[in-house]
């Protein structure tokens, strides 16, 4: 009877024995049950500690890349304004000097309309007391008619560029308030994910704070690590270039080198010993614009802040250069181009340093491998390494005087 049985399936039970079939699905089933609880969490979790992070330095970057823009465009407005309220007033001047050129206009009519000297013809000519009378009258008719012809092809002229100059400056007006406006609007919603995130911040635990904070710790160490390196290389370089000038008679180091930026290093204003060079001029300058800075620390970060009692990073770079005498443009995007750049090597106490692709933030270096700058919204003007976002951060390097 053997020939007639069915083969027995496989993967099933022989005497409570699963059959290698079964146990290889069921070990895959398993697998697939560990890497689906090891997956992602759901959306609705809150984002990790390095996301929070992460997503707060990408929003105040925005919120400091926007607040360049917005104060682009004020100051270009600004400017505008000035120049529309004086064409305006042009405007105003020209169209009153024609309104009394058109009444006097409508008195000759009327005074021609009252004798019914609008052409001079026989009747006046027998009306008239002597030729030499007719003569005079045709003249003056002659001569009003002229100024009449004149007056109308001046008013008309004057109108017309009057009315395309106001034109031309109501819509470039309108299109700079509109363009600021948007601007003002992108920076509420930069503010209102600043808030979102601040608010993120604010629902950790009080271990993922502590955590949150070593991280940042971290951070801040190793951007001082990186400015000490910088220090240490500018000293060298000092000495090494004082043999040279001890050699040549100069007994000082130039200011052209550029390592005049190891006096940083050593604590001061970066003043140099040279007395009559170029450097020296220069760290005169720079010296008073530390000064300032200097007395500037603990002052709020505020966009569109030009101080004294608030600054955003433009605006305080702005501010202490001008206590030193020297005018800087207002946003960093002009600021980049206001002076020489120089390499970071060659950096010197009272240059400016630029950060980031879109040139969005700027400080005031100081010496050591430091600056001091307002950093961001919720922060305040302090010092800080010029590494504080990586060395990669850094755009470029400006002497502005």
């Amino acid at each position: 009877m053997a020939p007639h049985r069915k083969p027995r399936p496989a993967g099933t039970r022989m005497a409570g024995i699963r059959t290698p079939g079964l146990a290889t699905a069921a070990l895959t089933s398993v697998a697939l049950l560990s890497q689906t609880a090891n997956a992602a969490p759901p959306a609705d979790d809150k984002p990790s500690l390095e996301e929070v992070e992460k997503k707060v330095d990408d929003l105040y970057r925005q919120a400091e890349s926007a607040t360049e823009k917005y104060n682009a465009a004020k100051e270009k407005t600004t400017k505008q304004r000035t120049r529309v309220g004086s064409l305006l007033d042009e405007v105003a001047q020209r169209t009153q000097k024609l309104n009394d050129a058109r009444e006097r206009l409508g008195s000759f009519a009327a005074a021609q309309y009252r004798t019914g000297a609008s052409a001079p013809d026989t009747t006046t000519f027998l009306l008239a007391d002597s030729p030499q009378d007719y003569f005079d009258q045709t003249q003056l008719m002659s001569r009003l008619t002229d100024h009449q012809k004149d007056a109308v092809d001046a008013y008309a002229t004057e109108q017309a560029a009057t009315t395309t100059k106001r034109q031309e400056a109501s819509q470039s007006l309108e299109t700079l308030t509109e363009s600021q406006s948007a601007l003002k609007t992108a920076k509420a919603t930069v503010q209102h994910k600043l808030a979102t995130a601040r608010e993120l911040l604010s629902n950790l635990t009080a271990e993922e704070k502590a955590r949150l904070a070593a991280i940042e710790k971290e951070k801040q160490a190793a951007a001082d690590r990186k400015a000490e390196e910088l220090a240490r290389q500018q000293a060298a370089a000092a000495q090494q270039a004082a043999p040279q000038d001890s050699a040549s008679g100069s007994g000082s180091t130039s200011g052209s080198t550029g390592t005049s930026g190891s006096t940083g290093s050593s604590g001061s204003t970066g003043s140099t010993s040279s007395s009559g060079s170029a450097g020296s001029s220069y760290a005169t300058k720079a010296g008073k614009a530390l000064a300032f800075a200097r007395a500037q620390i603990g002052k709020p970060y505020v966009w569109g802040a030009t101080g004294p009692g608030s600054y955003d990073c433009s605006g305080f770079t702005q501010a202490v250069w001008k206590a030193a005498g020297v005018t800087l443009p207002r946003t960093t995007y002009d600021q980049v181009n206001a002076g020489t750049t120089v390499s970071l090597s060659n950096i010197q106490p009272g240059d400016l340093v630029f950060f980031y692709d879109d040139i969005s933030h700027v400080g005031l270096y100081i010496g050591n491998g430091m600056m001091i700058h307002a950093p961001k919204p919720g922060a305040y003007v302090r010092e800080e390494s010029i590494f504080y976002d990586g060395e990669s951060a850094i755009h470029s390097v400006v002497r502005p005087a």
